[in-house]
Order: C-alpha cells, then structure tokens, then sequence
C-alpha cells in the first residue's frame, strides 16, 4: 500500500461476481470527455454499492523475502532501512539482488480454483488482485517488462490470467484500482484520457468501477468511488461512494513469514468494522497475503470464512442496503443501522442486559414488526415513557443464537 516514494503507476485490476450488469438503457449513450469535470459526473454503477464486501490480494516477488512489509525492496534499497540492510546480511550471500528473489517466486501450488471457491464462501463480492508493485514486476505475461513478469522468472504462469479464469466461472463485472500515482500529476499518468477512453470506447464501459488514485491531489476528489486514503474512516456519512481498505495482518498487506497471532485482527473487530462501514455508505475490502508458493495462510482462511458464516445469516442486512437517516446509536449495545426501503437492519454489537434491547431512533406505526435475522419467531416489543423501543431478545443459550456476535434485528415498517 502507500509509501512515502514510488515512481511506477500501480494498477490492480479486480473481478466482481455478477449480481447487476449496469448496462445503459438509452439508445444513445452520454460520452464523456478527459476532464474531470466530466469524468466526476458518471455515477458509479449500481452493482458496486450493491456488493459491500471485497478481497484484497498482495501478491508478487515480495512475497519470498515475505519479511517488513510488500514494499521490502524499497526498504532494502530504494530508500534503506537498517533493519532490512541487517535482514539481508544474515539471510542471504553477498551480492543478492532483489532480482533474484523472482526465480523463488514458484506459485508451484497456486491452485486458482481454490482461492476462488474461498473467496465465494467468504461473502465477498468481488476481488482485487495485485497485478504489479512498486518494484515493476507484473503477474501476468507483460511485454514491457521483460523478463520480470510471473510467465518469464518463477512461476512460468500467467497469474493474473489463471485467477481471472477462475473468478470468471461467478464473477464477471470489472474494477480498476489504481494505486502509486501520487508523486505525480494526473496529466503525467494520463488518467484523464484513459478514463474517457474507458467509460466511453472500452468493451466494460457500462459496468466498470474505478477509484480515485490518478495523480496529486485526485484521492477523495477526483475518479469513481473514493479510497482516500488507507483504512479510511469517515467522522460523519458521506455524500459520495466510497471504500474502506483494510488488511488482516495490522502489520502488512503482503504475506509475513514472522507475523504473530497478535498481529492478526479478531473476527469480531473485522466484522465490526464492515457493519460500520456499509452503515455509513462504504464498502468493506479486506486484505491477505498469500505465500510465495500460492497458498493462503489458514489464519487468513479462517477469518474469511467466519465472515461468510456470518454473512450467510447477516447478509440481509448488509448486501444491497443503503444507509439510513440514523447511522449509530452510541449505547452499551453500540448499535448501526442500515435500510432497505422500509425496512431498517439495527446491528447491535453487545448483547444488551437482560435480553432486552433498548432503541430509539425508529418510529414504529401500527403495522410494525420486529425479527432477528437467523431467528423464525417475531420478537416482542413495547415502548417505554421516553419513547425508546424495548425489543425481548430471544431466549436461548449463546450457542443457539444464529451468530457469535453483531446480531441483527430487522423491523418493517418504521419510519
């Protein structure tokens, strides 16, 4: 991710499953033109506000030392470090390049399949693959960078193709997400041209997403959906799209071969924050790390697939929603709110006292009613003298309620 230095434009191209094809009804679609008066105004199609939830994937050469950071050549000598040069000293002979790192750089057992197959069961909705770094070297069979690319040194395959076909089998729209721009101007990279050429001429001109790192000055002003800055987080809601990017390990976005239990963050904090995240308006795109041979850590795996458990009973009120009028209620249950029409998705994150939840910000009407997600009975509820909506939890031991933590209570019907 950012660093202080970079001076080669990284693109990393995403696959997103299909659940909305943004395809333009009008017989005479609106062109746009290179300036980004124009280019701000194309909205960002509907399928990405629809998808929420993402994986990041750090992969490349900086996967084999997998030590520091993904920016581990910059460290050991773009800008040194003395704990990278000391790394080096006591690891590898002298004279070792950071070229010599590609031919280590096997992916002997990347099985494209399986990522995808855990990617799915994860709830992610689409994904965002690495396909080159700081250091130039490219996933995929790059002509302009010969002999540092993944068919030429290393694994003799072509990575970013192989996972694409994968992906392909489920997801299909597509998403740009540029990244190393900003020591210079946009008028350098050329993103306006491209970005015209891409919304109007490309072959996904209709349903492809892009972010805002173009050049200086562009993140959180200029693009499609904005980033603005690593694991941002908004104060207050919003009045653009926008995605939050995050990674497992606190301390990396590419594999770490020394990373501790500690570094790892809790399921209960990533499922936290994507609920805050999509309550406020945002997406959610979590990171890992794969090994240099390809395979995905089991801690990684595990956290993934808890939040696809969790999505599997909770997605209701995270997919397709939009926020709503109230997006928090600071109590001792901290509870997010998230909308689908009438309907309003309260995510409470403690288990309140005595099974009774205690809320005030919907307004009830006659025809109200109130469920848990993952639970078949009505709940009930009555008001209080301040107004406040006392909703009975379910009564059953904790390992009979449909989820571990961030229980969802769904009421129709309220204003």
């Amino acid at each position: 991710m950012r660093e202080s230095k970079c001076w080669l434009c990284l693109v990393v191209t995403g696959l997103v499953p299909v659940v909305v094809s943004a395809t333009s009804s009008s017989p005479t679609p609106r062109r746009y033109t290179s300036d980004w008066t124009s280019l701000d105004s194309r909205p960002v199609p509907s399928w990405f506000d629809d998808a929420k939830f993402g994986v990041f994937v750090h992969w490349g050469v900086f996967s084999v030392p997998a030590w520091g950071s993904e920016w581990f050549w910059w460290h050991w000598q773009g800008q040194p470090q003395p704990r990278y040069q000391q790394f080096m000293r006591q690891r590898y002979p002298p004279g070792f390049t950071y070229a010599d790192f590609g031919p280590q750089f096997t992916a002997s057992f990347f099985r494209p399949e399986q990522w995808a197959d855990l990617f799915e069961a994860s709830g992610a909705k689409y994904v965002v693959l690495t396909t080159k770094h700081h250091e130039g070297f490219t996933n995929w069979p790059s002509p302009t960078s010969w002999n540092w690319n993944s068919k030429d040194v290393g694994a003799h395959r072509d990575l970013v193709g192989e996972l694409g076909a994968a992906l392909r089998e489920s997801y299909r729209p597509d998403l740009i997400w540029s990244d190393g721009d900003w020591e210079c101007p946009d008028t350098y990279w050329n993103s306006t041209s491209f970005l015209a050429w891409l919304y109007n001429d490309s072959p996904v001109k209709d349903e492809v997403v892009v972010n805002d790192r173009w050049g200086q000055g562009c993140s959180c002003h200029h693009g499609g959906y904005f980033n603005c800055q690593d694991k941002y987080t908004p104060s207050k809601l919003p009045d653009h799209k926008w995605e939050m990017c995050t990674s497992i390990d606190r301390k990396s976005w590419g594999y770490r071969c020394d990373m501790l239990l500690a570094d790892i963050l809790p399921a209960f904090e990533i499922i936290s924050e994507l609920v805050k995240t999509v309550s406020m308006g945002g997406n959610y795109l979590l990171n890992i790390g794969p090994t240099r041979e390809g395979l995905i850590d089991p801690i990684f795996q595990e956290r993934l697939l808890t939040i696809g458990k969790w999505l599997n009973v909770s997605g209701e009120a995270i997919y397709s929603t939009r926020p709503w009028r109230v997006q928090v209620e600071k109590s001792k249950s901290s509870v997010w709110y998230t909308a689908r029409g009438s309907t309003v998705y309260a995510i409470f994150m403690h288990w309140p006292e005595h099974g009774i939840l205690k809320i005030r910000s919907p307004k009830t009407t006659s025809a109200t009613k109130v469920t848990m997600l993952g639970v078949h009975e009505s709940l009930k509820w009555s008001k209080d003298s301040t107004d406040r909506i006392l909703i009975s939890l379910p009564m059953m031991p904790a390992w009979g309620l449909p989820v571990k933590f961030a229980w969802t209570v769904k009421l129709t019907n309220v204003k």
